[in-house]
């Protein structure tokens, strides 16, 4: 289902993170672009002609019926964490020429390497789990939002896809999960990485992100869902020292297992982006649609310049640094 240049995209959010990338990827390519959000974000389009906002809630079935009256040609739901919402949306643009959700990596219930798209098991969802606004209902919340899109387009004929991001990184990542680590880089030159360094959690770089969303409104079928990743995969360990490079910084890893943080009472889940069994996601299947990701080294780059430029250092998401020193200071004496 191709699109033609000159045609029009609603964005449910668009202010944020991926929605901001995504305004500037639909820009670029000839679009008129429109966002949809609440308004509770400072808007970086607000003295930009050229992006129309419409303000409204979106769990509000009326705010949205408002917003599907504007007749656009695409729609990218970056905001639907219900399966209702889903639901909705696809009932509300059922006639658009592209609807595409997006849904998240943490929607596969089994742990294949890759998972791939027709093959790997999604999570089951109750309903209320549905219902929930937990961290631990997300996956299936975005599993049955996954299920909401073929539905529409098996039962009704809508051209309704979803698009399976992992773990995101890059400029304005209001998660700062990524940051962490740039920080931990930026200001110390011993850095732990739990673990053996080795774990794979794949990530995948925002501007990637929101290509991909163009790709799947452009090349995509309706009823599928679509992984995106970064090409080129790194361990924990690699992505620190990939952003030791960035920073032209000197830095020493140091890996520490179960017991050595246990003396500072730390566990390995304590640091972001670990995970003891590999997260990988195939991406051949957006790839056939002529997706390419930026590269990942430049996107570290790009994320590390971001963050030198902003206040976000993502501390909270994980140890203290004074526990650090205590775990680095057993490990000194074995």
């Amino acid at each position: 289902m191709s699109t033609e240049t000159g045609d029009s995209v609603l964005i449910i959010g668009g202010t944020r993170f991926i929605g901001r990338f995504a305004v500037e990827e639909f820009r670029e390519r000839g679009y008129d672009v429109t966002i949809f959000n609440r308004g509770n974000h400072e808007n970086p389009f607000a003295d930009d002609p050229d992006v129309e906002h419409i303000e409204g809630d979106r769990t509000d079935d009326g705010n949205l019926a408002d917003a599907a009256a504007a007749d656009p040609d695409v729609v990218i739901d970056c905001v639907a964490y219900k399966p209702k919402e889903v639901r909705t949306a696809t009932r509300l643009f059922d006639d658009v020429d592209a609807y595409v959700y997006v849904s998240s990596g943490a929607a596969y219930g089994e742990e294949d390497v890759p998972k791939r798209e027709d093959e790997t098991t999604l999570c089951e969802c109750t309903e209320e789990q549905a219902r929930d606004d937990s961290h631990e209902s997300y996956g299936p919340r975005k599993a049955e939002g996954d299920r909401a899109v073929f539905e529409a387009a098996a039962e009704r004929g809508v051209n309704a896809m979803s698009l399976r991001p992992p773990v995101v990184y890059g400029p304005h990542d209001y998660t700062e999960r990524f940051d962490y680590w740039i920080d931990r880089v930026n200001e110390h030159d011993r850095v732990i990485v739990p673990g053996d360094g080795t774990n794979l959690w794949h990530r995948v770089y925002v501007e990637s992100v929101a290509r991909a969303l163009r790709v799947v409104a452009e090349e995509g079928e309706p009823g599928e869902a679509y992984n995106t990743g970064d090409r080129r995969l790194l361990t924990l360990q690699e992505a620190v020292e990939t952003v030791a490079d960035a920073l032209d910084a000197d830095v020493e890893v140091v890996t520490a297992g179960e017991r050595e943080l246990a003396t500072a009472g730390l566990e390995l889940t304590d640091f972001p982006l670990y995970r003891s069994y590999p997260h990988v996601m195939s991406t051949e299947k957006l790839a056939n649609l002529g997706w390419e990701p930026v590269p990942v080294e430049e996107g570290i780059e790009r994320a590390v310049e971001d963050h030198l430029e902003s206040d976000r250092t993502g501390r909270e998401n994980g140890p203290d640094r004074e526990a650090e020193e205590r775990v680095l200071g057993v490990l000194d004496t074995l």
